[in-house]
């Protein structure tokens, strides 16, 4: 099992990875990781914990993502007090 728990990954580009192992039970950790503008493509995320990471502008084409857990990430970025955006892109 892979743990990429806070690590900064900003601008990363992974394509045809598997994160995950025939038959685990728990998928990779990218908990807290700094995923701004990363990008994976065909990729096994199945179970990935992605809790309370940063993913302003990720993005996932073609990958499979069952059960992977999203609470707390953040997929927006506070330009000010009142304004922010939101970003990501989501393709199966």
């Amino acid at each position: 099992q892979c743990d990429f728990s806070h690590c900064q990954l900003q601008d990363a580009s992974f394509e045809d990875c598997s994160f995950i192992e025939s038959g685990a039970v728990e998928g990779c950790h990218f908990s807290y990781a700094d995923l701004r503008d990363a990008s994976f493509k065909a990729c096994r995320l199945s179970l990935a914990n992605f809790s309370g990471a940063n993913c302003f502008g990720i993005e996932f084409r073609e990958c499979d993502l069952k059960g992977a857990n999203f609470s707390r990430a953040r997929f927006y970025n506070q330009v000010s007090h009142k304004m922010y955006f939101c970003s990501a892109y989501i393709s199966g």
